[in-house]
């Protein structure tokens, strides 16, 4: 029986992840900060990276589902024997390279270094490694960014946008994430390779805002503003403590086409996402299970 060890196992992407590696016929070793209990071919260790006790000698995959940094500080010191590495990080490696926040440029520059430590590391072992890159994530109900939108115009009954909120997105949805991560086992030609793992509809930034309010009960209203007059009521948000994770510079992105190609992922392990079609209950913020 094949064996595969999963970081960040219990997020958003590790539990489907888990979900397909069980019915596939996979043994599995799951990491998570939580305890949790073992099930007939799942193995839980509670442990947080860099630093992790009692991973198993030797594994036929892992899976690294959580932050990268962490992950590849971990495998560059361990000694865990596997041929096979595949983990995420984030298509803002390349977004928020260039950002005006310096917070944003230093998340680049640890995804940039994971990337680069996790593709060393495989290569010193003779292992091999890919790496996913997703958008924006969402159906799982525990992302920052369509969750938290969803939480605050059902909250405040509406839903405020600066004018010009046009830039495209390609949401993905968590599901589409861990098939992506499962079919690479299959593929050679990833090996070795970082992808962009974007979601299977490309829209407007305000058109992927109103289709999650439209789902919301009660339905809360869009409301455009004036740039002056949005700017100030983000001022008065963030001095009450509320949004204060959006800054200047994620305010201009929202007019900026963030748009990635998926044809790469598509011929080398037949990535498929599916189009942005949303529920209620994808927005439903779930404890860690």
């Amino acid at each position: 029986m094949r064996h595969a060890l999963v970081f960040g196992a219990s997020g958003q992407i590790g539990r489907p992840l888990l979900d397909r590696l069980q019915r596939e016929g996979w043994r599995v070793t799951a990491v998570s900060r939580r305890r949790h209990p073992d099930q007939p071919g799942l193995h839980w260790l509670q442990g947080a990276l860099p630093t992790l006790a009692g991973a198993p000698a030797r594994v036929d995959a892992i899976f690294s589902c959580g932050p990268l940094d962490g992950f590849a500080r971990w495998y560059a010191q361990a000694a865990v024997e596997c041929p096979r590495v595949v983990a995420f990080g984030s298509t803002s490696v390349e977004v928020k390279r260039g950002s005006a926040d310096a917070e944003e440029r230093a998340l680049a520059q640890r995804l940039r270094e994971g990337e680069e430590g996790v593709f060393a590391a495989a290569a010193a072992r003779g292992a091999a490694a890919t790496l996913l890159r997703p958008t924006l994530i969402y159906g799982a109900g525990r992302d920052a960014t369509l969750t938290r939108i969803a939480q605050l115009a059902g909250r405040w009954r509406c839903f405020p946008l600066p004018r010009g909120a046009d830039g495209l997105r390609q949401p993905v949805h968590v599901e589409d994430l861990a098939a992506a991560a499962y079919a690479c086992l299959g593929s050679a030609a990833s090996q070795g390779r970082a992808y962009a793992v974007p979601g299977g509809e490309t829209l407007p930034y305000r058109e992927m805002v109103a289709r999650v309010l439209a789902v919301l009960e009660p339905r809360p209203t869009l409301v455009e503003l004036p740039s002056p007059l949005f700017n100030l009521a983000l001022l008065l948000a963030q001095a009450s403590g509320r949004a204060t994770d959006l800054g200047e510079a994620a305010v201009r992105r929202m007019r900026a086409d963030l748009v990635f190609d998926a044809a790469p992922a598509q011929r080398d392990f037949g990535y498929a996402p599916r189009p942005f079609r949303v529920d209620a209950s994808m927005f439903v913020a779930r404890a860690e299970a």
